[in-house]
């Protein structure tokens, strides 16, 4: 180097004298990534930490499926994320036989199904049956990894699949799917009522708009199936066009007629469904059938949260930190379950409006302590999540505990068993969430009318 090495900084002469000449093709490294390269060999420890080899985290191939409803695609990868082979198969009977035939080649092998609890259920579910090892990739994941690569961008089903086993190979915590559990039954059932839900309100907005253009002022009210026909009984018709909304707005009473009684069927298989599991979510002040079905649908297992926090966080009731420098901050999270938010706002929402609940005090007592109205909402959210998890660990304990013995009335820790029950006193993220035990039994008066008591039902 002579002079040059004697006035150039001590790293760039490490850089200069140290690192050997190496030639590496761009396109290797751009499918491959840092596998191409040794990143260990003639470099500092310190400047290049140990990469952890996947062989140790994944033994054999992945397989990554990118599931459709008329055909499958399949792409292997190796450990270091090369392509062995793809296929493409018709979804039909068959279909199972046809992958294992094709993947007989590699018998060390992992199946990556995105989405296996959606569209790709079924496939898992079949896969499973023979004996395959299947795990579950969320489709954000995969979609990560196509935006980030910088070979394979092209959106097909080709990259997709390759994308999934990709995601599969980094990921290391992805769930194994298992066989289907009785809380399959609820969940199934819970989004029956939620589709029939959305169809009448769907039907009642129809109705509604044919009203006003038969009855000057339309309808005001909430309207029922039985509010409608007495009001269309007194309608009096002059001509074919209103004839013909006369008959249209009668066709949609008779809509909202069956799916009011296909509501009432669904919702008494949903309470026997609900009964049979044993479960106690449902002392909780405001839980009823549905709400218990869905989070018990979604919840399955809930073994799976270690801690109430990440229960929380699964459904979306736990605060996200929006921090920066010196400032911490934590804000409402959008993430997380929408269903399970839904059904904990609507079990806060019923605590709220009925005086005299221990969910109601708690409520007045945040709005006391100088919070907001939606921010004493999402505090009480908190709690009844706090106590569906405590119930549901206390149902599984004892389901544990006496295997033959039938749970049905098992009631649990009394101190779980209000939403706004106390909790050991552990420091909070801020004070609209805050764990700190209360008296549930004690009602303070209130100085403001909450907004939610006079009827509003927003989310928080």
């Amino acid at each position: 180097m002579g002079w040059l090495g004697n006035r150039l900084p001590t790293c760039l002469v490490w850089l200069v004298n140290e690192v050997p000449a190496r030639r590496v093709s761009a396109a290797v490294w751009l499918e491959r990534g840092a596998s191409a390269v040794d990143l260990n060999s003639d470099m500092p420890a310190a400047v290049f930490p140990s990469v952890m080899s996947l062989e140790a985290t994944v033994a054999g191939v992945m397989i990554g499926v990118d599931p459709h409803k008329g055909s499958h695609t399949a792409v292997v990868l190796d450990q270091v994320e090369t392509v062995l082979g793809q296929v493409r198969v018709k979804a039909r009977a068959d279909q199972v036989e046809q992958l294992r035939r094709w993947a007989q080649e590699w018998p060390d092998r992992v199946w990556a199904v995105e989405g296996a609890r959606g569209l790709g259920q079924l496939l898992a579910q079949q896969l499973i049956a023979v004996g395959e090892h299947v795990v579950d990739v969320q489709p954000k994941l995969a979609a990560r990894v196509r935006l980030l690569n910088t070979g394979q961008v092209n959106k097909n089903d080709p990259n997709d699949a390759r994308s999934v086993a990709v995601a599969a190979l980094r990921a290391h915590d992805l769930r194994e799917v298992g066989i289907e559990e009785d809380t399959a039954v609820l969940r199934v059932w819970s989004r029956r009522y939620r589709d029939l839900a959305s169809l009448r309100t769907q039907v009642v907005c129809r109705l509604h708009a044919v009203l006003c253009e038969l009855v000057a002022g339309g309808f005001s009210r909430q309207l029922t199936a039985g509010q409608a026909i007495e009001v269309l009984d007194r309608v009096a018709v002059h001509g074919a066009i209103a004839q013909a909304r006369l008959e249209l707005a009668r066709d949609l009473v008779a809509d909202l007629q069956r799916i009011d009684a296909q509501r009432r069927e669904v919702k008494r298989r949903t309470a026997r469904a609900v009964t049979a599991s044993h479960t106690t979510i449902t002392d909780i002040y405001g839980v009823g059938p549905i709400v218990a079905a869905t989070v018990l649908g979604y919840v399955r297992d809930i073994r799976r949260f270690p801690t109430r926090d990440r229960f929380a966080s699964y459904n979306g009731t736990a605060p996200i930190e929006a921090s920066s420098g010196n400032r911490t901050i934590h804000r409402l999270s959008r993430r997380g379950n929408r269903q399970l938010n839904y059904v904990i706002h609507m079990a806060a929402v019923t605590q709220i409006r009925n005086r005299g609940t221990a969910g109601r005090a708690y409520y007045d007592r945040k709005i006391e302590e100088g919070m907001g109205g939606k921010a004493a909402l999402r505090s009480l959210k908190r709690k009844i999540s706090d106590s569906i998890y405590a119930r549901m660990i206390e149902d599984t304990r004892h389901r544990d505990d006496n295997p033959s013995e039938d749970p049905g009335g098992h009631t649990g820790n009394d101190s779980v068993s209000s939403a706004a029950g106390s909790h050991p006193a552990t420091p909070a993220l801020r004070t609209s969430h805050s764990r700190v035990a209360d008296n549930p039994t004690t009602n303070h008066p209130t100085t403001q009318q909450p907004n939610h008591a006079r009827g509003g039902r927003r989310k928080g």
